[in-house]
């Protein structure tokens, strides 16, 4: 089964994938771990941010260390957002990072066009549609706005939420599935990024809510698997609710990255453990995918 079935059947099984970002390439190996461990199938990902303002290197050394860690019964290597307009309004070189991954064998990559006006993001997705879908790989597309990795201050959370504010629209999202083949959508339905400026990184993310509603009604809108980023720190209750109305991939960040950055100058050895702990918590309590492979491994059908 290829992640784009993977995925589509985790759609139709009501459960979802964990995607865990690598900021730091030791994280990898607990987090892989952690998956074999918890027998569940998940995306090891990493994002541009990731490898300009961390130290995920490049997307050749994670290829790489996928290559020596990974395990391909329960892991697939997944591009996070690259961003056509990144989160300091700078103009990105999207399309040379997104092939640099094909080439390297990633096995899905995203095109955040999220920062452009829709015709704009459209037609950026769809040209990224029509190159990785020559390699096989699945691409994610994202409408709306997921908010927290802008530079400057955030609104206020409660604001956010209670205005809607960025919320993907449900008949733009039908045009743009229809018009773009892409083959996953992130929506912004409540959730928010964790912060990645050097003196907010380690602050705790607010408690995020989902609108349920608004997502049922992007489910009932689009035909392709929806995905949730900045899952960390999301109420519980929101999101198995979400699981249940299309969120097929839940993406994880934060919640791994913290207990890394807290240890790793005391101890690399602690800081994976950390790592591990961290995954299992997120895989076993938070999302409830424990032993989830045997249920993705069934006879994939069309999303429902």
């Amino acid at each position: 089964m290829s992640v784009n079935d993977i995925v589509r059947t985790a759609v139709s099984r009501h459960t979802a994938l964990p995607a865990f970002n690598i900021p730091y390439l030791p994280m990898m190996a607990p987090i892989v771990h952690a998956l074999r461990d918890e027998k569940c199938v998940g995306l090891i990902t990493v994002a541009r941010l990731e490898w300009v303002k961390f130290q995920a290197r490049s997307i050749e050394a994670i290829a790489k260390e996928f290559e020596k860690v990974g395990d391909p019964e329960f892991t697939h290597l997944h591009l996070d957002h690259v961003p056509v307009i990144d989160e300091d309004g700078l103009r990105v070189d999207f399309v040379a990072d997104i092939s640099r991954a094909l080439d390297a064998g990633y096995d899905s990559v995203m095109v955040d066009g999220s920062r452009l006006p829709l015709e704009e993001n459209i037609a950026e997705t769809r040209l990224i549609c029509e190159l990785a879908h020559k390699y096989g790989a699945a691409v994610e597309g994202e409408l709306g706005a997921v908010m927290g990795h802008e530079a400057g201050p955030t609104p206020p959370y409660e604001e956010l939420f209670a205005s809607g504010r960025g919320f993907t629209n449900p008949d733009e999202a039908a045009r743009f599935v229809r018009e773009t083949n892409v083959d996953w959508l992130s929506v912004a339905v409540g959730s928010i990024h964790g912060a990645i400026s050097a003196a907010t990184r380690n602050e705790k993310k607010v408690e995020a809510r989902l609108n349920i509603q608004h997502l049922e009604m992007l489910r009932a809108a689009t035909s392709v698997p929806l995905v949730l980023h900045g899952g960390t720190g999301i109420r519980k209750d929101y999101v198995m609710r979400a699981i249940r109305h299309g969120i097929a991939k839940v993406n994880i960040a934060t919640a791994t990255r913290q207990p890394y950055e807290r240890l790793i100058a005391d101890s690399s050895i602690k800081a994976q453990d950390a790592v591990y702990r961290a995954a299992v918590t997120v895989i076993r309590d938070d999302l409830e995918l424990q032993g989830s492979a045997s249920l993705l491994r069934e006879t994939h059908g069309e999303v429902k």
